[in-house]
């Protein structure tokens, strides 16, 4: 059966003026997003901007070694590939699918021209905002928290892009998230576990108690969720 398009999914897309959700219709790819797939690479030229709906997308910044560390994460809060609009065609990292779902897509020369729409301006650029703020709080939060403050932070982030209390994510994934050692993983998910906060099986983390998370974390992610709030406030389609 066909998915009947519903852009309100999105919050992004759900903050645009009705006018310009029509206009896009067209123009927006209905795209299923595969665990582990990746849209793109550091220095690729970019094709397509996303706007996850169900799917939970990652930015890494990648060394020359190959180790790895998550800058923001993207879901159905926002699009993945502003560096189309903010006047590059390539991007400094990796994007790769975190949790697999759905997502729209739209071609790079479309995005461009509806850059020039002071609506759609405005609202990318709050966008824009809004990510740059979970990007600084991310390297304050590795630089200064506790690994079991950050998986919190981690978990909370990823939960708030999801429909439901559950994650597909092995330990190893995870640890190239946070950029540290899986043994560190291990041993603050299974703290997390005897508090009763979470239970881990399989690959498979579901959130138990999701305020005492919220009491464990630091600061980061309440920092990152009010400026979403303030910035694309939900219930903002017109």
């Amino acid at each position: 059966m066909p998915v009947r398009p519903d852009l309100t999914q999105n919050r992004l897309l759900a903050a645009l003026p009705g006018a310009d959700r029509q206009r896009w219709l067209p123009k927006l790819e209905l795209v299923s997003l595969r665990l582990g797939q990746v849209l793109y690479e550091s220095g690729d030229t970019m094709s397509h901007v996303y706007f996850p709906t169900t799917a939970i997308v990652s930015l890494l910044y990648v060394m020359e070694n190959g180790a790895s560390a998550e800058i923001a994460v993207v879901g159905n809060d926002g699009l993945v590939g502003i560096s189309l609009f903010m006047g590059g065609e390539s991007t400094p990292n990796r994007a790769v699918v975190q949790s697999a779902g759905l997502g729209y897509r739209l071609a790079s020369q479309s995005i461009k021209e509806e850059f020039q729409n002071p609506a759609v301006l405005h609202v990318l650029l709050l966008y824009t905002q809004a990510l740059i703020t979970q990007m600084s709080q991310t390297a304050v939060c590795n630089r200064h928290h506790t690994l079991d403050q950050q998986l919190c932070r981690w978990l909370l982030l990823s939960l708030d892009r999801l429909h439901g209390n559950q994650l597909v994510m092995t330990q190893e994934l995870i640890a190239n998230m946070l950029g540290v050692r899986r043994q560190g993983v291990t041993e603050a998910a299974h703290r997390l576990q005897d508090a009763g906060l979470i239970r881990y099986a399989r690959g498979c983390i579901s959130v138990l108690d999701r305020s005492g998370l919220e009491q464990r974390t630091c600061e980061c992610y309440a920092v990152v969720r009010r400026e979403y709030e303030r910035l694309l406030p939900r219930g903002a389609a017109t």
